[in-house]
């Protein structure tokens, strides 16, 4: 925690108190009020927590003014654009960018424990064949306590560490094998000899009846998905992950718990929503109608996929995954795919609209995200699946850092009661 030297005033029924205000690295000043109910009496209130700190970080910064997201002080488009996912899975677990030697050390770990244990292909089998692969991921996650008992206990260094490891290599054949699950056909395992995000597509695309190459724009694109969902300060799902664990659960309890929080269609069901509209516009000729709609304060239809609650004048990860998304459908292309044709021509309109424009309601990630996943082949129950892979390192990177930190204390938020008071029983007769 930063020291400083600031205070403020808080002036209560006749009574004065000090509250210290820390100065962060960046960002806005933090009034502590961490002693505020024992010295006053006195809750602050805060739906949504969003003028809240809940902790001090040292991992991820954003500035939505400016539209700044930064790993460890690095830009995101940085990252994305001349670093991969490993090495920013690397980053965003240690502090810092890897030497050759170490990133080599790191993508082997990662990648010699790619393979799930052999029974939990028995555990798959217990859902209904039909069942959304998000529902899948949450169970199997979480029952990963049950059969990596030897990196459970969250006070041993180690076994943190081999817990981080076996998440962030297994959760791409976990999501693949849901996805396999979901759609009937085998389960296929890892292949060392490929990387990370062609590794993911391989098993999710492949077949045993004939050979599948993964063509290097589609893994690059695979990659840059991930590094751009990485991380993103404290959200909904993040916060999540740390109120698990500041109960000292394990780490499979608290990621678990933190994929079901991503499933929420506020949260990691951005992209999908957006090739639903697609869906619902339907083709090119619809676009004027939905775009008047989108401007018409009284009809209810909204444009997913652009604008974004935290970024006010443009989205960092957008301009660079749209250049992904640019390459990808120029490899596959548009011709044969109505709901892309529309996306295509949503995007220049849109651009190009001095209404949007002018609200800066430009596209953002799950904008460009959704196009690239429906234009691999993925279904769009999918796409938050793989955001949850995706946040995984973000997650552990940030439950690592809560079990170390030293003011680490279980989460306890109060409340403004509004309910009855102190009320007698009354007998059921008499009611």
């Amino acid at each position: 925690m930063t020291d400083t030297q600031k205070t403020a005033q808080l002036s209560l029924n006749g009574e004065t108190y000090e509250l210290p205000i820390f100065s962060p690295t960046a960002g806005p000043d933090v009034l502590d009020i961490r002693k505020l109910y024992a010295q006053a009496g006195v809750f602050t209130y805060d739906p949504g927590f969003t003028s809240t700190a809940s902790c001090d970080s040292t991992i991820t910064y954003i500035d939505g003014n400016e539209g700044v997201l930064l790993h460890r002080g690095y830009p995101i488009d940085q990252l994305a654009g001349k670093s991969h996912y490993l090495e920013v899975c690397y980053l965003l677990l240690y502090g810092e960018l890897p030497t050759a030697t170490q990133l080599e050390d790191f993508e082997t770990r990662v990648t010699r424990h790619t393979m799930v244990h052999e029974q939990m292909h028995n555990f798959f089998r217990g859902f209904r064949r039909d069942a959304h692969p998000m529902a899948t991921m949450v169970g199997v996650v979480g029952a990963m306590s049950a059969f990596y008992h030897d990196s459970t206990d969250i006070a041993d260094p180690w076994q943190r560490e081999v817990a981080a490891i076996r998440l962030i290599a297994k959760l791409p054949t976990i999501a693949a094998m849901a996805y396999k699950y979901s759609i009937g056909q085998p389960f296929v395992y890892p292949r060392n000899d490929l990387d990370y995000a062609a590794n993911f597509l391989h098993m999710c695309f492949s077949v045993p009846a004939e050979d599948y190459n993964v063509d290097p724009i589609l893994a690059r694109a695979m990659d840059r998905i991930f590094t751009l969902h990485a991380d993103h300060e404290q959200n909904a799902s993040t916060s999540t992950v740390r109120l698990a664990s500041s109960s000292g659960a394990n780490p499979f309890a608290c990621i678990a718990a933190g994929i079901a929080c991503l499933w929420g269609p506020a949260h990691g069901g951005a992209n999908q929503a957006c090739l639903e509209m697609l869906k619902e516009i339907g083709s090119v000729e619809n676009i004027p109608e939905y775009i008047e709609r989108a401007k018409d304060k009284t009809d209810p239809f909204r444009l997913m996929g652009f604008g974004h609650r935290v970024y006010k004048n443009t989205d960092p990860r957008a301009k660079v995954l749209k250049q992904s998304a640019d390459e990808v459908l120029e490899l596959l292309g548009v011709e044969d795919n109505p709901l892309l044709q529309v996306a295509k021509e949503l995007e220049r309109t849109a651009l190009n609209d001095p209404y949007f424009i002018e609200k800066k309601l430009f596209p953002n990630v799950d904008f460009y995200s959704g196009i690239i996943l429906e234009a691999m082949g993925f279904p769009t129950s999918m796409f938050t699946p793989i955001f949850a892979l995706s946040r995984t390192v973000g997650w552990i990177s940030q439950w690592k850092e809560m079990i170390g930190d030293p003011q680490n204390k279980i989460g306890r938020p109060r409340q403004l009661y509004l309910g009855e008071t102190s009320r007698n029983y009354v007998d059921i007769e008499n009611r």
